[in-house]
């Protein structure tokens, strides 16, 4: 009796931690998708930047909260009198939201956080759901540079 039920907590474990694994692997990037997929610089500095300066109907805009807060991903504050960036600016930007964005990974920080959560986002945002839908431009733009879209 002993000889069977040691095989059964064995095998009660195996499950287990074979379940683990697919609950791991379920939230990570497919191995393809994230290698073929890259973060890039000029995409971020031309096109990402502009979406966190916008000013959306009812919303701050990002770089209001994102350069003052302590949340995840934080934007370098722009200079007093500037509309954007400098270059040693948008570079120190690009390091930080490599926090929030997996290259290749839909389900990166950067897109679901302030995306409406009826429309797969987050529960919660501080600053409200930015994105009411994925066909909003501006998500359509952060899809696009986390996915290494030029």
């Amino acid at each position: 009796m002993k000889r069977a039920s040691s095989h059964a907590v064995a095998a009660a474990c195996l499950l287990l931690a074979a379940a683990g694994s697919l609950t791991q692997a379920g939230s990570q990037p497919a191995p393809s998708s994230a290698a073929s997929a890259s973060l890039d610089y000029e995409v971020f500095k031309t096109k990402v930047q502009a979406v966190f300066l916008a000013k959306r109907e009812g919303h701050a805009r990002c770089v209001v909260c994102h350069s003052f807060n302590n949340a995840p991903f934080k934007l370098v504050s722009l200079s007093p009198g500037s509309t954007t960036w400098n270059e040693e600016q948008s570079r120190r930007n690009f390091e930080l939201i490599k926090r929030v964005a997996m290259p290749g990974f839909l389900e990166s920080q950067l897109l679901k956080h302030p995306l409406a959560e009826e429309a797969g986002g987050d529960y919660h945002h501080g600053g409200a759901q930015q994105f009411s839908s994925k066909q909003d431009p501006h998500w359509l733009t952060l899809r696009a540079f986390v996915m290494g879209e030029k």
